[in-house]
């Protein structure tokens, strides 16, 4: 399904986990599925995430959007920070597409959510494009993240940061299940993988070593079972490329 409407703030992270989180270590890609429980397009695409996810070189997200909710049924899940997020990649890029499954790789490109072939040449196309340019590659930045009773420590390395880049952490529910009575998913029950909860700024990384914490119950609530990390470039309205990203267990 695609719109001419949408909104958001970025970013994403790499993670190697320590203590007793357990994470992505180097990923080549992360994936972020734009979807929606009111677009009969999407369940395939749900399906195919759910199956990405068993890749442990990819960091997969849902990301849910509410820009279909006048169709008869409101997602559950969605954040309006979710459909800012897609457009200002579809900015970012130039070729304004903003449609449900979508998936963004790495920042940089883009693919149908429901076709794994198409996700491969975008994870492909993602590496190419910055091949050459002067900033670091996409997912290549290395992060620790460690669980520490109260709070969670995720350490940055000294590296050659060309401009300074946000680093985010999302709360994350691994798996959802939601009975749909409306719209065109009517009587369906979906189940939706890595679904982002909430976007918490832990700060800014500029190439300097340093660790960034936030307390484990600023971001845990029900449902809320695993985090991601992330390092981006570019801004909230043009989201840039991803510097590195992983996954983390809260358990």
């Amino acid at each position: 399904m695609k719109t001419s409407t949408l909104l958001i703030a970025s970013i994403a992270v790499a993670v190697i986990v320590a203590a007793s989180a357990s994470a992505t270590a180097d990923p080549r890609a992360v994936i972020e599925l734009f979807t929606s429980q009111g677009c009969s397009s999407c369940p395939p695409a749900d399906k195919l995430l759910s199956e990405l996810r068993s890749d442990s070189s990819l960091v997969t997200l849902s990301l849910p959007i509410n820009y279909w909710d006048y169709l008869g049924w409101k997602d559950t899940l969605a954040l309006p920070g979710h459909a800012a997020r897609q457009k200002g990649y579809s900015q970012a890029r130039g070729d304004r597409e903003v449609y449900t499954p979508q998936v963004v790789v790495n920042g940089v490109t883009q693919a149908l959510g429901s076709d794994r072939a198409e996700i491969e040449k975008a994870v492909a196309q993602s590496h190419k494009k910055l091949a050459s340019s002067p900033n670091l590659p996409v997912v290549s930045v290395p992060i620790q993240v460690a669980l520490n009773d109260s709070r969670i420590d995720v350490t940055l390395p000294a590296g050659n940061a060309t401009a300074p880049t946000d680093v985010w952490l999302c709360p994350l529910t691994r798996s959802v299940a939601v009975g749909i009575s409306r719209g065109e998913n009517r009587g369906r029950t979906l189940t939706y993988t890595n679904v982002v909860r909430a976007w918490v700024r832990l700060g800014t990384w500029s190439g300097q070593g340093e660790t960034l914490s936030v307390p484990v119950d600023a971001i845990k609530s029900a449902g809320v079972d695993a985090v991601a990390v992330i390092v981006q470039g570019g801004s909230a309205q043009k989201p840039g490329a991803i510097l590195g990203a992983s996954l983390a267990s809260l358990h």
